[in-house]
């Protein structure tokens, strides 16, 4: 896995697990951060377009939910756009996007115009950079893929301890329309990482004949490779990737509600503003440090080939803390529950990408992340809104963690159970079949790259001289093998001098001349 480059379509390329895919991983980590962490921090403008548009909090809501169903329902069309066009100009495209939405946001004179243009034009900027990110970033590691994931995935909690306060700011300096014109500006840096997403290409290879013969028959071969499918359907085949897909979209129904809930539950036990909104502050301090943890344990040579349960432990500890944190009574025991959960929620965040890298490989990745984003969208819009219904029958918090739990600890479950009786261990692709790229300056790829042309070379290096005097060797050989197997069948008829026998045993002479036969 990790050998298929996405852009270029050229299979069994390795990943050079490092050398620019550093820069690679630094622009995942600045998409992770705006796609997540962005539809939670527009949501300290919400009083003052309440304020503007006389609207109430409901309305205002759905601008979240239209950004979160954009990133997540979008996928299949990002999946075509990527294997048509690439990631590098599907990224660029969107960072465009995500600024426009918010530069047209900042000139509305209604709600929906707000809808139309934070949600569905930046939302759908955002879908079009976090999913050729995570492409990218596949094709870029290999062997340190756990790690770079959970480096890439720690950029949601620090990008939401960054956007909140700032547009806190910028709505107390400029208002709700100078803060969004300002936020669109700073999204145009999603071009940038767009930009830093360079395509792997194969090494060139070295012919007898030259190197202007391969560059002519490069664009040839290109022409002849049959074009890959938009959206492949075909992984649906893979019973891994369906029940990968049916258990994240039962964790989704779950996972993001404790978050939302958590504030107001801690003011329903009498605390203070400010101390109930230091709860997600701990929650995500925790969570920045969990997720590259959680990465470098994947990575594990024990632990990798076994990622699937780790990520179901994850869900399990995740439905476990949200259980426990239910019969919460006090703020301390909150304190504690969103230590517990920012860890768990960390590991989650860490692996569910991993683990659908390793069960589908990088060739399927852009499609199959797709159609999982589309069922997962489903989800996202079910969860949050049924958990406040089911606050609004109940009036008691405890039902809601405990639903979200319960949910949680479901999916890990049928993740896990399902795993264990129905999929067999996959065979990984051979090492001799991927080519090295020559993006780092590591001593073994060189050693691979340059193995052929080294061969070439000696070969070049041959005189015409020597390559005659192997041919009179090979001729010499083989009339003396004939006249041997003539001398075995008829000994009577044929008789050879001692001398002459004596002669052509001895090969080359001295000088370099050759006896060819006892005639010569």
């Amino acid at each position: 896995m990790g050998g298929v480059v996405v852009d270029t379509g050229a299979n069994g390329v390795k990943a050079p697990d490092g050398g620019w895919g550093w820069a690679v991983l630094a622009g995942c980590f600045i998409i992770t951060g705006f796609s997540y962490a962005f539809p939670k921090a527009v949501s300290v403008f919400f009083k003052e377009l309440i304020l503007e548009f006389g609207v109430g909090y409901s309305d205002t809501a759905w601008i979240s939910s239209i950004l979160l169903a954009m990133l997540y329902g979008t996928g299949p069309l990002c999946s075509i756009l990527v294997n048509c066009f690439g990631c590098r100009p599907v990224m660029m495209v969107g960072g465009l996007f995500t600024s426009l939405g918010m530069i047209l946001a900042s000139f509305s004179t209604s709600i929906i115009h707000i809808y139309l243009s934070v949600g569905v034009i930046t939302g759908l900027g955002l879908a079009l950079n976090f999913q050729p990110s995570l492409i990218m970033l596949n094709c870029y590691f290999n062997k340190r893929r756990p790690l770079a994931n959970g480096l890439s995935a720690a950029g949601s909690p620090v990008a939401l301890c960054c956007l909140s306060p700032l547009g806190q700011v910028l709505q107390y300096q400029y208002g709700w329309r100078g803060g969004f014109l300002i936020l669109g500006g700073i999204l145009l840096n999603c071009c940038v990482c767009g930009a830093l997403m360079k395509p792997l290409v194969a090494p060139k290879t070295y012919l007898p004949n030259g190197m202007e013969e391969n560059k002519k028959e490069a664009p040839e071969k290109m022409k002849k490779k049959p074009k890959g499918k938009l959206l492949d359907f075909s992984v649906f085949k893979d019973c891994g990737f369906v029940i990968y897909t049916v258990a994240a979209s039962i964790m989704v129904l779950g996972l993001f509600v404790p978050p939302v809930f958590v504030v107001s539950y801690a003011k329903e036990l009498g605390n203070e503003d400010t101390k109930s909104a230091l709860l997600l502050s701990i929650l995500g301090f925790i969570d920045i440090f969990a997720r590259p943890t959680c990465g470098v344990i994947a990575g594990l040579n024990w632990v990798r080939p076994r990622c699937v349960y780790l990520f179901s432990f994850a869900l399990i500890f995740n439905g476990v803390t949200d259980l426990v944190g239910s019969q919460a009574k006090d703020y301390t025991s909150l304190v504690v529950y969103c230590v517990f959960f920012g860890i768990s929620y960390g590991m989650v965040g860490a692996l569910q990408f991993e683990v659908l890298m390793a069960i589908v490989g990088t060739e399927k990745f852009s499609s199959a992340i797709g159609l999982v984003l589309l069922m997962e969208a489903f989800a996202v819009l079910v969860g949050p809104p049924g958990a406040g219904q089911l606050l609004d029958a109940t009036k008691n918090y405890m039902c809601v963690f405990m639903l979200a739990g319960s949910e949680v600890v479901l999916s890990a479950l049928v993740l896990a159970t399902c795993n264990f009786f129905f999929i067999t261990s996959k065979s990984p692709v051979p090492a001799d079949k991927l080519e090295s790229v020559t993006v780092t300056d590591d001593d073994a790829s060189k050693t691979e790259a340059s193995s052929k042309p080294a061969k070439v070379n000696d070969e070049e290096e041959k005189g015409p001289r020597e390559e005659q005097e192997e041919e009179t060797v090979k001729e010499a050989k083989g009339e003396l093998r004939e006249e041997e197997n003539e001398t075995e069948i008829e000994p009577e008829n044929e008789t050879v001098d001692s001398q002459e026998v004596e002669t052509l045993m001895e090969g080359p002479k001295q000088n370099g001349d050759m006896v060819l036969s006892p005639e010569t």
